[in-house]
């Protein structure tokens, strides 16, 4: 890539260093299940696209600890205020996305995150709920293929050929989400499945409605990257 636009952010730090502190000062529950939500949101965008460059430093963390004080009324009478915690999480540099097939086993670009504890926790309901209706509709999936296609051409150097192999990576990341969440699983068991291709059908429907049976072939990839340590 020749360059990219970026929005700044402020008042984030490196992951990296939040969760340091979170080991020492553990994070209050409501907060503690407001950044596992997010942080199931980075885990699904970085799978879909195939992030190939997530490590810790490279998500961000904005966290506002809660705080108690005292806050004078118009009368001067006293009163204690509580400010909740807030914590956000901003994805950044996602650039070495879309890759055109899966890496090969001696540079397997691991998603960094897979080795936090919160990786570890199957997603939640809320998630599901979230994403499940969507991923499972092979038409939704369909057209976020049109709308990509759309904005990848804009590129000079786009080659068809090329985006049809990034889809069909990204149609087998869909796929083994749209599994994971139906079995309840965690991040760390998404990335252990069995890496799929799911490449568009050349005889299959071409209709407005598609179904997987008929409009694309799936190829599985059995051996696990060379980088797992699971």
């Amino acid at each position: 890539q020749v360059g990219s636009f970026q929005l700044f952010v402020e008042g984030y730090k490196e992951a990296d260093y939040w969760l340091r502190k979170f080991e020492t000062d553990p994070l209050p529950e409501n907060t503690r299940k407001e950044f596992q939500s997010q942080f199931e949101r980075l885990v699904i965008l970085d799978y879909v696209i195939r992030n190939t460059d997530r490590g810790n430093d490279n998500w961000l963390v904005r966290y506002e600890k809660q705080d108690d004080g005292p806050d004078l009324t118009e009368k001067d009478s006293q009163w204690t205020v509580t400010k909740e915690s807030t914590i956000k999480i901003a994805a950044i540099d996602n650039g070495l996305a879309f890759p055109f097939k899966h890496p090969d086993e001696w540079r397997a670009y691991p998603f960094h995150w897979a080795w936090l504890s919160q990786a570890k926790v199957p997603f939640s309901q809320e998630t599901r709920d979230l994403v499940l209706p969507r991923i499972s509709d092979m038409n939704f999936v369909q057209d976020l293929c049109e709308d990509l296609y759309e904005l990848f051409k804009t590129d000079k150097g786009f080659d068809k050929a090329t985006f049809e192999n990034q889809m069909s990576v990204m149609r087998g990341q869909i796929l083994n989400l749209t599994q994971a969440l139906k079995d309840e699983k965690s991040p760390i068991q998404l990335v252990q499945m069995p890496r799929v291709i799911v490449e568009r059908s050349s005889t299959g429907s071409h209709g407005r409605i598609v179904h997987l049976s008929n409009a694309f072939t799936q190829t599985f990839h059995s051996r696990k990257p060379f980088f797992s340590s699971w």
